[in-house]
């Protein structure tokens, strides 16, 4: 007998307060898990309106678009709100897409782990390092079971938490198909970073190796991302003082129904992050056909395989050598190009749906 047929409408309730208005990471990965968890019956704990499910309204004001208060609003609701709405509900099992539950209560959980980046590069006096280092790990410790998005941030979940192996399962992330492909559209000269602008995502390596291209003159080099009052001024000098300022552009946030085709047209995607827990820009990128230059480090060669240029991160001038080859060769810009889009088709939200279900129905 199958389960999951068995299953009320209460016994799951998924933990959407966190959505964003202007979608990244973490939002993008519950809107499009969360059709996929469908059969499961869930009631969706939200904010916004989903019209297939059911819904249980949450205040719309515990997201990171209202700062430090609404990360602290939202601790404090799950900590003392969500477990009498568990209570009420008769739920059995409440999935959390990032790793955030009621501690110390009777509510059953499955949480998402995505990075555990705060710890790897930890900034003194930062709220997101004591985040990781005093609740996440009680979260972990407390939870039915962990989800993670790659192999290295599960390495990652025993290495800092000794959490044991067997409470572990990595699920890749996806891509939408029908969003991220190739659009036929001309090559331009510019090469593409998507992303936020934090100290790790190693923007100020990939401007140095970008001005120390040859014929630089002839290129630009675009930062999708939103701007950073801590990071882009920092940059924006940076480019200032190598002259090349006319050739580098600060986009800030690139709505999602745009990036298609601001991926299509890149010479290449570059994306030379320290650390990530898994890399959608890069798993985009290639499903798009455009050739990505990308990390030998962390999770990045589980996600571009064979499929992209892998750079040690650290050393500007692989990461010059690699923007240098693939604007002069146009054989290997086709290689990689049938490669990615390829490659990019062993991943899929249908298939990460599939498998996260599975964990899911284990535990209700």
């Amino acid at each position: 007998m199958n389960i999951l047929n068995n299953i009320s409408a209460n016994e799951l309730i998924i933990n959407l307060s966190i959505l964003l208005s202007k979608p990244t990471g973490i939002s993008n990965y519950a809107d499009n898990l969360v059709p996929y968890l469908k059969f499961l019956q869930p009631t969706l704990l939200t904010a916004k309106n989903y019209s297939d499910f059911n819904c249980c309204l949450v205040p719309d004001n515990l997201t990171p678009d209202q700062g430090t208060k609404g990360h602290f609003r939202r601790l404090i609701w799950t900590q003392f709100e969500l477990p009498q709405i568990y209570k009420n509900l008769r739920s059995h099992l409440l999935f959390s897409p990032l790793p955030e539950a009621p501690i110390y209560t009777n509510c059953r959980f499955v949480v998402m782990s995505h990075d555990l980046i705060p710890l790897r590069f930890p900034k003194h006096f930062s709220r997101l390092t004591s985040y990781h280092r005093y609740y996440v790990p009680q979260v972990l410790n407390q939870a039915q079971h962990i989800i993670c998005n790659s192999s290295a941030t599960a390495r990652d979940i025993i290495d800092f938490y000794q959490i044991p192996t067997s409470k572990i399962t990595p699920i890749p992330l996806a891509h939408d198909r029908t969003h991220f492909c190739p659009l036929n559209l001309p090559t331009r000269n510019y090469f593409l970073y998507i992303g936020r602008q934090d100290t790790y995502k190693n923007l100020q390596r990939l401007i140095t190796a970008f001005a120390a291209l040859s014929n630089s003159n002839e290129y630009e080099l675009w930062l999708a991302g939103p701007t950073d009052l801590r990071h882009t001024p920092v940059l924006q000098v940076q480019v200032e003082k190598l002259g090349i300022t006319n050739r580098v552009k600060f986009l800030n946030y690139i709505p999602y129904s745009e990036l298609p085709k601001i991926i299509n047209q890149a010479i290449a995607l570059v994306f030379p992050s320290l650390w990530e827990g898994f890399g959608l820009p890069v798993l985009e990128a290639m499903a798009c056909g455009t050739p990505v230059i990308t990390s030998n480090l962390s999770s990045l060669p589980e996600v571009a395989g064979d499929a992209a240029i892998l750079i040690n991160p650290y050393n500007t001038g692989e990461i010059t050598e690699a923007m240098q080859t693939i604007a002069t060769d146009s054989g290997l810009r086709s290689r990689l190009s049938s490669q990615g889009i390829i490659h990019s088709q062993q991943f899929s939200w249908e298939k990460t749906g599939k498998a996260t279900s599975e964990v899911l129905s284990r535990y209700l």
